[in-house]
This record gives structure tokens, sequence and C-alpha cells, in this order.
């Protein structure tokens, strides 16, 4: 169940329509990030920088960095010579990736529902209404997207940088993981996860935000050990 009353019925801000007013750097490591996530760029497939240049359109500085930051991330591997590396996929990282987030995700949600501003409560909203929107037509890109700008609402409402640049790239890698072994089931019942922790931090629910995040991160604990067995 999506729970409507705490869903505004406004548009959700597009990723094209963000990304027009983002810096080119931050564009370029939105879009790469999105196509590794999503397998585009296949997990242990080689690029080249060149390659990638022409598939963004927003020149060398630009990709280069944002290659840099998601190599700094582990998503990807520079190879001089040999060019870049798409990081692999292995299931069990999977659950190496969860342990590592589960705590940080506590702190970010408790915090959130203690200082949650009426910017953050607007992002969450979108994101809760753009997840119900997924969930219906079972659009799982979308689905993908909507997961981001939670995680982006909930960096911002939590007003702790330094947690928020700790869980950023765990989020990552975990969507990246979710979509691989569990895009193809579960939408609405990780749907409902999602929502139920935006409740508790819009209702400045601390202790509840809490619990919910870690239901979250046990669902997805359950996912990532069903695929370590594949």
């Amino acid at each position: 169940m999506i729970y409507s009353k705490y869903i505004r019925r406004s548009p959700l801000i597009s990723m094209e329509a963000t990304m027009t007013s983002e810096p080119a750097a931050a564009r370029a490591y939105r879009v790469l990030e999105h196509m590794i996530v999503t397998l585009e760029l296949a997990p242990s497939s080689f690029v080249t920088e060149g390659a990638l240049i022409e598939k963004l359109d927003l020149g060398r500085t630009p990709v280069r960095e944002a290659i840099q930051r998601l190599a700094w991330e582990g998503l990807l591997d520079v190879r001089p010579r040999a060019g870049i590396a798409i990081a692999p996929l292995h299931p069990g990282d999977w659950l190496r990736v969860l342990d590592a987030r589960r705590g940080v995700e506590v702190v970010l949600a408790r915090s959130a529902a203690r200082f949650v501003t009426r910017e953050a409560a607007d992002l969450f909203h979108e994101a809760a209404l753009a997840m119900q929107k997924a969930v219906i037509s079972g659009n799982v890109l979308a689905f993908i997207q909507a997961d981001k700008a939670l995680d982006e609402a909930l960096a911002m409402a939590a007003d702790n940088p330094f947690a928020a640049r700790l869980a950023a790239p765990l989020q990552t890698h975990s969507r990246r993981f979710w979509f691989r072994y569990k895009a193809d089931t579960g939408l609405a019942e990780s749907a409902e996860h999602h929502v139920a922790l935006i409740r508790s931090i819009l209702d400045g629910d601390e202790e509840g935000a809490a619990k919910d995040a870690k239901r979250l991160m046990a669902l997805l604990r359950g996912h990532a050990e069903v695929a370590a067995t594949r």
C-alpha cells in the first residue's frame, strides 16, 4: 500500500530537467552513474574515455571529472593503456554493501526526521509520487530514478554532509545490485518500505524513521541473501 496522504500532487522533476541546472561535470556524473546502475555499461566491460565523451557530448573535462569520481566510488577502474573497466557484479558483494550501509542509513533517517525542511519535504513528496507511478506502470527505470531522488532528499534533510557522502556511493552500488537481481519483482513491496520511511520523516518521528530505515535495509538484505545463493 502506498500512503497517498503523504504524497503531494505536484509534478516530479525529471532527470533531464534537473540536469539543465547542473554544472557539466555533475551532469556527466549523473548520466554515467545511471548508465552503470542500469547496466547500459555492462559489468566487467571496457570502454574508452573518448567513447564516453562522444556519447555524452559534454566535453572532455567534465566527463573526465565524472570518471574520476566514479572510479573513487568503486564503479569504474581506470587502467592506463587498457581503457576504463566497469566494475564487476559479484552477488556476494551486495551483502557487504548493505552491511556497510545499514548504520549510516539509520543515522540519516533519524537526523532527517529531526531537521527536515519544507524544501526537503517537497522532494520527499515528489519521490513518493514518482515511486507510486512507477509501481502502477511497472516502470523499473522510473523507480530507480525515484529511489535516487529519495536518497538525495534524505541527504538534504539530514543536514549531515559527512554521513551523506559516506552513504551516497553505497546507495549507488545497492541500486545497481537491486536492478540486476531484483528489478523484475517486488516494486510494490520496496515502494511501501520507502514510503513508510518518508512518512516517519515527515512526521518528525526519529525513532520511527530509524526503525523504518532498518526495515528497508533488512528487506534489501533478504534480497541480497537470495542473490548470493544463485
